[in-house]
């Protein structure tokens, strides 16, 4: 995790924005607002995969339905009335603005602007917001199991002064977002890993406990012959 994540200012409102690739990208989320962060929550989801998942609800999620273009200015309205509203905690948000879910690969990603305009109606309520750019990827790296990498930039502190517009935000995220991706996908290849953090453990998998049977087999073994 890169220096300023979590030692943002609380009294200002922070998006954290990711690439889509996988349905339960919600979770993590709400692990990673456990584990670090400790925030007041909101998850923007597709409305069929919050309609498919009405659990997501639990976790702060609420929908954006992009078949009606004519609900997308109150959907962002509505968010940006949650991350300015009075909290003892920071206001958070997590949005994914390729707006569905698409390979890990794709190149090049496709943003929506509802992340630009969502900060546009922000900065007239507030006067700076952070964002955050966060990627995921799922690897099986010598396990039957596979491992999710999570990765998170630097806070970026965008203000009334420096907000360039809707189209220049959108590209700007989206090449940050494929740069993050591409970085993240080099450190796993070149096993540059030193710095990773486990923050939660699954149970164990069938090489896993292969492993541990044949090290007591060989043990018994090595007793026996002393």
């Amino acid at each position: 995790m890169q220096a300023g994540v979590q030692e943002m200012d609380i009294r200002t409102p922070v998006i954290f924005y990711a690439n889509h690739a996988y349905w339960w990208d919600g979770f993590w989320s709400q692990l990673c607002t456990e584990e670090f962060f400790h925030q007041r929550l909101h998850i923007i989801i597709e409305l069929q995969q919050l309609q498919k998942h009405r659990f997501f609800t639990r976790i702060g999620a609420f929908s954006l339905d992009q078949s009606r273009p004519k609900s997308l200015p109150a959907t962002l309205n509505y968010a940006a009335e949650l991350l300015a509203a009075q909290s003892d905690r920071q206001n958070a948000l997590w949005i994914f603005p390729q707006g569905k879910i698409e390979h890990v690969d794709k190149r090049p990603l496709v943003f929506y602007k509802g992340t630009a305009s969502m900060v546009e109606r922000l900065l007239e309520k507030v006067p700076q917001v952070y964002l955050v750019s966060v990627v995921s990827r799922i690897e099986y790296l010598g396990e039957q199991k596979p491992e999710l990498f999570l990765s998170f930039k630097e806070p970026k502190l965008v203000s009334r002064a420096t907000f360039a517009g809707k189209e220049n935000l959108t590209e700007s995220m989206r090449e940050m977002t494929e740069r993050h991706l591409d970085e993240l996908t080099g450190k796993i290849q070149h096993g540059e890993l030193d710095d990773a953090m486990t923050i939660l453990r699954g149970k164990a998998s069938v090489n896993q406990k292969s492993e541990k049977f044949g090290r007591l087999l060989r043990f018994g073994r090595s007793r026996h012959r002393s």
